[in-house]
């Protein structure tokens, strides 16, 4: 049915339901007036029912106003009734993925500064082995030791230093210690951690390790650090 408030003669297409059979009071959403709205053609009281026929019901077609209108009922809850402003509501999911995409740009970013600046002496800041071939070397080895223990076990000891022969700072990876036997095979293996994780242009450090109870058929040491290829 065809509301129309008659102060300012706003028009309001609304549903029969809306109003329902026995009426009821609205309000303009335009000028605020009141009004007891009729129900929309109820039969005449004195006319038989017998011969009274349901109309087809309405039709609902389009007002000429540009965009419809909303009665508001007088009562606490009106199903079709709301008023300006209207918020947008909060996507969380939303900005945790922008966020997550500004975290990975800046990730990217980082990745990009690393590759192309100074690589070498960033990671060696940070204490990071960078794998691969690395520029330090193995020297003053010291002879490997054993050593009989009054428990009865044998202890196994080699050292030796770690040199930096570069004009840059470098990381210091782990260092891998094989023993072989006489055919080159491998027998045991550990790693040693350094003590510090980055070397001074020039500078060197000690290292030290001992194994109880290795293998009697090892004959040689070799050393190496992550990723690098062994030395004796």
């Amino acid at each position: 049915m065809i509301l129309e408030c008659s102060q300012c003669h706003t028009r309001y297409l609304v549903p029969d339901t809306a109003v329902g059979p026995t009426g009821r009071t609205v309000r303009c959403a335009n000028c605020r007036h009141s009004w007891f709205q009729q129900p929309a053609g109820a039969p005449p009281p004195d006319l038989d029912a017998s011969i009274v026929q349901p109309s087809p019901a309405p039709v609902a077609a389009p007002l000429p106003e540009a965009a419809p209108s909303y009665a508001v009922a007088d009562h606490d809850y009106d199903a079709f009734a709301h008023e300006p402003p209207f918020r947008p509501r909060r996507n969380p999911a939303r900005r945790w993925t922008i966020a997550a995409m500004t975290a990975g740009a800046l990730m990217l970013i980082a990745t990009l500064a690393l590759v192309f600046g100074n690589l070498p002496s960033f990671a060696a800041m940070l204490g990071l082995s960078l794998g691969g071939e690395t520029p330090l070397r193995f020297v003053n080895l010291k002879k490997p030791d054993r050593r009989d223990l009054p428990n009865g076990s044998e202890l196994f000891a080699i050292g030796g230093q770690v040199k930096n022969p570069t004009s840059q700072r470098q990381p210091v990876p782990d260092i891998r210690a094989e023993l072989r036997d006489a055919s080159d095979r491998l027998v045991y293996s550990w790693t040693i951690k350094p003590d510090q994780r980055s070397l001074a242009p020039g500078g060197t450090m000690n290292f030290d390790s001992a194994k109880l109870d290795v293998p009697s058929s090892s004959k040689t040491v070799k050393l190496s650090f992550s990723a690098a290829s062994p030395a004796n």
